[in-house]
């Protein structure tokens, strides 16, 4: 389960600063799904960027299965990030010198030698994404849509028990866009993770299922 409690972050400056997160608190259950909506500014990255243990908050406390993404030194909380969480990103950080088999098994040089259990897993993930026949092509062969497919199985490749998607079709045009959030979406549901994504897309928040609007840094009801 991933539980939120009074997370706030609060940016140092003039006029008392910047308040980007504002006592933001939710439960979200083993499986479930959660799309944040809300204006550019009004802290989405933020909260996801706590959530995903890459930013502590000011105050509060995000715990993943009992666990504080935040605890821990640097090495620590690097570990449970890449075994724990998975990313996507608006821009897919595909590495252009490395196929796109090689680009879903990054997670996994972490640990070093990569099993070949991961590697089978990544080569499914990208028959699923649809791209069995282009694993060997070069970020550069292949288009927006499939580039972002890509970072869909990297994201996965390591079974993630909460995937984390901020903006992940902002990039694609509708339909392309459509695709690609129905398979994260059927991706994370057959692993039994946990999905969070922050879109300003009204079709990919329909499609993830819940959805909660954050507004000048606070969760509304």
């Amino acid at each position: 389960m991933l539980v939120l409690d009074r997370v706030c972050k609060r940016y140092p400056g003039g006029a008392g600063g910047l308040q980007a997160v504002d006592e933001v608190s939710f439960a979200l259950p083993p499986g479930g799904r959660l799309a944040i909506t809300g204006p550019s500014g009004s802290g989405k990255s933020t909260l996801l960027s706590i959530i995903g243990g890459l930013e502590p908050p000011t105050s509060g406390r995000v715990t993943l299965d009992g666990v504080d993404p935040h605890a821990g030194d640097a090495a620590v909380r690097a570990a449970f990030r890449n075994k724990r969480i998975g990313f996507v990103f608006q821009e897919h950080h595909l590495l252009d010198g490395c196929t796109a088999l090689d680009n879903v098994l990054v997670p996994a040089l972490a640990a070093g030698r990569v099993p070949l259990d991961v590697v089978a897993r990544a080569a499914l993930l990208l028959e699923r994404v649809g791209l069995g026949s282009r694993r060997l092509h070069l970020p550069g062969q292949l288009s927006g849509g499939e580039r972002q497919r890509v970072a869909v199985a990297r994201a996965l490749v390591l079974a993630p028990r909460l995937v984390l998607a901020d903006e992940p079709t902002g990039q694609l045009d509708s339909r392309t866009a459509a695709d690609v959030a129905a398979l994260l979406c059927d991706l994370v549901a057959e692993s039994g993770g946990m999905l969070v994504v922050v879109t300003h897309d009204a079709a990919v928040s329909e499609r993830v299922g819940e959805v909660r609007r954050l507004r000048d840094g606070r969760l509304e009801p």
